[in-house]
């Protein structure tokens, strides 16, 4: 185990059609890694990511299973190609269940139908156009909360601060009218831009409530077991062991605001200076630079990178 090693697992955003061509046709790891995940979800998640419509591999309950197998076969070919076991991994909202994966909390085949569950409950909890979500640049988290909570109370609304990415770089999700009317409001708080989402549901608010009951009942029938490796959750920022409570920080995530600068600072803090981003994008590496331009990345979608980097 290499301790100054993270391994960060991307979320929603970082999927495209072609991605893993390479890697595909290069490793056999992933190649098995997407017939286990096309057996379990009966249907060919590999013919769907290579050759689909964007517009279904864009569906959550799609994109989800997607972006999870795709992150579990480049760990499973790193591993293959010698690469060394980092310290701790940690993923951003979807991210965190493919990291429990590779830290062997569920089976891939578990993992993928979970997944695509989640996505299920996630879509339908709002009905489509009633919720939306924005990303605010160049504002303080304190100001992007107080802004959020002074609009959502002049509009009866839900309006809250959700994925705490990098400084500087905060996602405000809620009812569609409340992130509408928080445009011009978080402007004149100083923002430089607010840019909306191309999403139809408000990820990581409280009206993912639902979702996250549903999701209970889910992770109930699933065989968890502790994780192998250390995983930085979402909620608090904390590493957990113990199953039960694993299983309700993952309930408890899906309506709760993503931590992610937190996570990052957690696996710093822990000792963590090189970190590679296990899956499609470079999405986790660009706002690790954001944070700390002295801390290394590695990409592993192309086998050329994953390579070099599994004998760095």
């Amino acid at each position: 185990m290499q301790q100054d090693l993270a391994f960060l697992f991307p979320g929603q955003g970082s999927q495209r059609i072609g991605m893993l061509a390479d890697a595909h046709e290069a490793f056999a790891d992933v190649r098995e890694a997407f017939s286990e995940a096309s057996e379990a979800l009966g249907y060919d998640l590999w013919a769907l990511v290579s050759a689909g419509e964007a517009d279904t591999l864009n569906l959550t309950e799609y994109t989800q299973p997607a972006l999870l197998t795709a992150s579990v076969a480049l760990w499973r070919a790193w591993l293959s190609a010698g690469g060394a076991m980092p310290s701790a991994l940690a993923g951003h909202s979807l991210g965190e269940f493919s990291a429990l994966c590779c830290a062997g909390v569920f089976s891939l085949a578990d993992a993928v139908c979970l997944v695509r569950e989640r996505g299920r409950f996630m879509q339908t909890a709002v009905p489509v156009g009633e919720g939306a979500m924005a990303a605010v640049i160049g504002l303080s988290d304190e100001d992007v909360v107080a802004t959020c909570d002074r609009v959502a109370a002049q509009r009866s609304e839900v309006l809250q601060a959700v994925n705490f990415n990098s400084p500087g770089q905060v996602v405000v999700a809620g009812h569609a009218g409340a992130v509408e009317a928080a445009e011009e409001a978080l402007k004149e708080a100083g923002a430089k831009r607010v840019m909306p989402l191309p999403v139809s549901a408000p990820f990581h608010t409280s009206l993912m409530t639902p979702a996250g009951e549903r999701l209970s009942e889910v992770l109930d029938g699933i065989d968890m077991q502790a994780p192998a490796i250390p995983v930085v959750h979402n909620v608090n920022a904390r590493t957990e062991s113990d199953v039960a409570e694993i299983r309700a920080l993952l309930v408890k995530q899906i309506a709760a605001p993503v931590l992610w600068t937190d996570c990052v600072g957690a696996l710093r803090d822990a000792g963590a200076s090189q970190f590679v981003e296990c899956g499609a994008g470079k999405v986790l590496g660009g706002l690790l630079k954001r944070m700390d331009r002295s801390l290394g990345c590695a990409y592993l979608e192309q086998p050329d990178d994953l390579r070099a980097a599994a004998v760095a």
